[in-house]
């Protein structure tokens, strides 16, 4: 099938049609470039999207720690990635069809331009050639009727015996004269049928179709340039399926590693403080100094019953429970981190010194390599002086120095938290605590005494006569309590005046802090001294008897 043989006399139809094929490519053309508009557009909101909701790092403290987060962050940076996948299938759609497309519709353009041209040139030429070939027929036909009329007028004067000879002699040379001139185009019509056929048979069966060709041609190359982009569009996209696949793959090995147990795990390690809950609150005798005139046997009966615990009391007492995570330590951070918990405080120390030993190995490769440049320059005096590295170097050593002190006392903090935690795991819970009497003692120089007659101040005792001392003794009563506290850390007490306490024990107060940060307390046993009040949680009596107020 050829559209020269089939289509001779549709030149019209296939201009019309050419150019429709040409305006189809494009607008082929123009749905690619919307849809890498689009790719490009949904890979930049991803981006944006992943971007948005990525941690921001500023610091250590702040980064992910839980599966379930990690796991997030991990199908963020797949998503990431195939938001680039999105933006490789638009730049292969650029390149592979929308400029493939652009640059062909620009060469079709230019090559049917050039077939219409020599289509209509060659009609130009044709159509010439029908005009002279009509003007020869005209002028002949012209030239025959004016030969029949001198005929007429010959043959009328030769008929005439009135016309003199002459005329009939003129007349006859006219008509010779008329038929010659007949001949003539006659001939010259003849020539130019001929001549027009010859074109006009070239025309239909040699150059229009040969043109046709060339049109038939260039229109099924734009149709085979338009199934080699549909091909290539789906083409880029399928290139990246595996990596895309390879994706989801990661998003769903992402989902799959989170592990609440673990999670859990590390919830504990985050926030243990690695205190022991609280005992049990100690029964408070605050009749001890109402008894001491009454009789033996009074005595002897408050003592028996001493160690009851009056309901009432305990009721009231329960409403101020002592938690150990009631009060945050206020203030700013210390450098030991003692305002932490110790557990809390074990792990950032820990931290602090793996960052240490970190730059104090950073620290030691330098000056490694600084040593190794001071015995090149030594030996090689043309390479660089050696004494221009002794700041350097001297830096170096000096940092050195700094990070392993730093490192020393961190390590000794370090040892100290440790000893009280698992100091902590041998202690033991039990009702002890509600005792009255303590089985150790402490002397006032601060020496450990099991000896119950070293304590510096216990309870009256009555006798049948009381002597010099003992009314001086009983004279001086002991302050009464306005409150209680329970020891957050042990305290050694080495100091005059100070008193040794347990992590854990409760005592009792006897004289808030006025701002020196220490508090005065008393033991069960009636020994007296000074703690720290940041070592202990305090809890005051409101209408506690006796309480005084310093101002």
């Amino acid at each position: 099938m050829s559209w020269g043989t089939e289509l001779w006399d549709q030149f019209d139809s296939l201009d019309k049609h050419t150019q429709w094929g040409i305006d189809f490519l494009e607008r082929y053309a123009k749905f690619v470039k919307e849809r890498i508009e689009i790719e490009q557009n949904y890979a930049k909101q991803l981006r944006n999207l992943v971007k948005k909701y990525c941690p921001k790092r500023s610091s250590k403290d702040e980064e992910p720690r839980f599966t379930s987060c990690i796991a997030f962050f991990n199908i963020l940076n797949e998503l990431n990635d195939y938001a680039g996948q999105r933006e490789v299938v638009a730049e292969e759609m650029a390149h592979r069809v929308y400029g493939e497309l652009m640059r062909y519709a620009h060469d079709l353009k230019t090559e049917r331009k050039m077939h219409l041209q020599e289509g209509r040139k060659a009609q130009q030429y044709l159509d010439m050639c029908w005009k002279q070939m009509d003007n020869s027929k005209k002028k002949f036909e012209r030239e025959c009727r004016e030969a029949e009329k001198a005929q007429q007028s010959y043959e009328r004067l030769d008929n005439d015996t009135n016309a003199t000879k002459a005329d009939v002699e003129k007349a006859k040379q006219q008509l010779n004269l008329r038929t010659h001139m007949a001949d003539e185009n006659k001939n010259e019509y003849a020539a130019q049928l001929q001549n027009f056929n010859g074109e006009q048979h070239k025309h239909f069966y040699v150059v229009i179709p040969q043109i046709y060709k060339q049109l038939q041609e260039m229109d099924e190359r734009r149709t085979i340039k338009l199934s080699e982009c549909y091909r290539g569009f789906a083409d880029s996209e399928r290139k990246v399926i595996p990596i895309i696949s390879k994706c989801l793959e990661g998003m769903i090995l992402a989902a799959k590693s989170v592990d609440e147990r673990r999670d859990s795990q590390m919830v504990v390690d985050s926030f243990k403080s690695g205190f022991e809950p609280p005992g049990d609150f100690p029964f408070e005798d605050y009749s001890q100094h109402i008894y001491r005139t009454i009789s033996d046997g009074t005595i002897s009966a408050s003592k028996q019953e001493s160690g009851k615990v009056d309901a009432k009391t305990t009721v009231g007492k329960a409403k101020g429970k002592l938690w150990l995570f009631g009060k945050k330590p206020k203030g700013p951070a210390l450098e030991d981190f003692s305002h932490l918990p110790p557990e809390q405080r074990r792990k950032k120390l820990q931290q602090r010194i793996d960052e240490l030993n970190r730059e104090l190995q950073k620290e030691s490769d330098q000056k490694d390599a600084l040593n190794k440049m001071k015995d090149v320059y030594e030996k090689n005096p043309q390479m660089g002086d050696p004494g221009s590295l002794q700041p350097k170097l001297a830096e170096t050593m000096n940092n050195i120095d700094r990070l392993r002190m730093e490192i020393h006392k961190n390590e000794a903090w370090l040892s100290e938290v440790e000893g009280k935690t698992g100091g902590r795991g041998d202690r033991r819970h039990s009702s002890d605590i509600n005792h009255l009497v303590t089985q150790g003692r402490e002397s006032p120089e601060g020496s450990y005494t099991d000896d119950a007659n070293q304590e510096v101040r216990g309870p009256p005792q009555q006798h049948g006569h009381h002597s010099e001392f003992d009314d001086e003794f009983e004279d001086d009563d002991p302050l009464p309590a306005i409150g209680h506290c329970k020891a957050i850390y042990p305290f050694d007490g080495h100091n005059e005046g100070t008193l040794a306490m347990k992590e854990g024990e409760v005592l009792y107060i006897i004289e808030e802090d006025k701002g020196d940060g220490w508090t005065r307390a008393r033991r069960q046993n009636g020994e007296e001294g000074y703690v720290p009040t940041s070592y202990i949680d305090v809890t005051l009596e409101k209408n506690s008897k006796g309480a005084v107020t310093y101002i």
